[in-house]
């Protein structure tokens, strides 16, 4: 009894090792193998080729138009506001009158001085007469001749304050929004409007110390601003800060813009490309077409394959390489490494793509760049 219950259980191991082994060893090969025999269907991409193009390099950075001189006109008196001669907005040349401030009171002391300075003239010549002629002493006539320089002084002063009280434009530009009203009281260095020059401008923006190298006087610049999208304004760069921010280890860099048409205003955000070095022979592809890792930046790169369909679809192999990617500029990026001239690299597609998997390109064109790229 006990040896036939042993071969009754040897009999069912067997079969149940039997059965795990088909399970889990030869219906997975056969499986395999079937799958491998089967033609593998291939994948569709969108792909261009690596050009050879003259390259300038940029440096990006973000500025600040500011204009080549700015103020906020002011008087240097106090008093009441008798007349406003422009309006919000005007262009002005430099020294026209822009506000009057009651002088009444200072005409009326500069006539009573003038006709001091006249009785102090006028004594200083008598002084002078009776001292050729010996009838008066030294000190007389030096009294005479303090008192006519002291009337002298006090019309010159009286004229001085006057002359404050006419508000002028300091240079020619254009004219802010108006801050005071006639009949208004103003107290010395009240700011009455603000003015501009416009033409030129400046922009002023900063460049990480690594490019400080790069930059110099005389280098030209690009200007982009958002109130006039995909038009571009050139200047040149005027002069490079003389030091080194600590805290953001940037170098502060000025450009000057023409601003014929007062287009750009103190103020406006500015995207800034400086123009950096001579145009050199460089590699690029799109910028879709490289992936970034941290194990490495990399392009798919399609090779022509032998094997075709009755359709006459051509056929590639991808093969994925290794790159070293450079600047970048619109929608095209430099490859300094990895690939050549003429090569035939995925712009989309990356993610259904592995080493040698048979690809064929789809001539859509893939995905289109913005009309306005990101800032860099």
């Amino acid at each position: 009894m006990k040896i036939r219950f042993t071969i009754v259980a040897l009999i069912l191991i067997a079969l149940i090792g039997g059965l795990a082994y088909f399970q889990f060893v030869l219906k997975p090969a056969m499986i395999s193998e079937y799958m491998a025999s089967q033609p593998q269907p291939s994948v569709s991409v969108n792909a261009a080729k690596a050009g050879t193009t003259d390259w300038v390099g940029r440096i990006p950075s973000i500025g600040t138009l500011r204009a080549v001189q700015g103020v906020d006109v002011t008087s240097e008196a106090s008093g009441i506001v008798t007349t406003i001669t422009f309006e919000s907005g005007n262009t002005v040349e430099e020294g026209e009158l822009l506000v009057q401030i009651d002088d009444s009171v200072e005409q009326a002391e500069l006539k009573s001085n003038q006709a001091a300075r006249t009785r102090a003239h006028l004594a200083w010549k008598r002084r002078q007469t009776l001292f050729e002629k010996g009838t008066v002493a030294q000190s007389q006539l030096d009294e005479a001749r303090a008192g006519r320089d002291e009337a002298d002084a006090a019309v010159e002063r009286t004229r001085a304050v006057i002359e404050q009280k006419s508000v002028e434009a300091p240079f020619s530009g254009r004219l802010g929004i108006r801050k005071i009203d006639i009949g208004q009281y103003v107290p010395a260095g009240t700011a009455m409007v603000s003015l501009q020059m416009l033409d030129p401008i400046y922009v002023d923006f900063p460049v990480p110390e690594q490019s400080v190298d790069r930059i110099a006087s005389g280098a030209n610049v690009e200007v982009r601003v958002d109130t006039y999208p995909g038009e571009v304004f050139k200047g040149t760069v005027e002069s490079v800060d003389s030091r080194v921010e600590r805290e953001t280890r940037t170098l502060l860099v000025r450009a000057k813009l023409a601003n014929p048409d007062n287009k750009l205003l103190p103020g406006m955000f500015a995207n800034v490309a400086v123009l950096a070095g001579e145009p050199t022979q460089v590699v690029t592809v799109p910028r879709t077409a490289v992936t970034y890792s941290l194990y490495g930046d990399t392009v798919y790169v399609l090779t022509p394959s032998k094997d075709g369909d009755s359709s006459g679809t051509q056929h590639y192999t991808a093969k994925r390489e290794i790159v070293e990617p450079g600047e970048a500029q619109g929608d095209k990026v430099v490859i300094r490494k990895g690939i050549d001239d003429g090569d035939l690299v995925v712009t989309s597609g990356q993610l259904k793509l592995h080493p040698g998997v048979t690809v064929t390109v789809d001539g859509s064109g893939g995905l289109k760049p913005p009309a306005e790229m990101p800032r860099e």
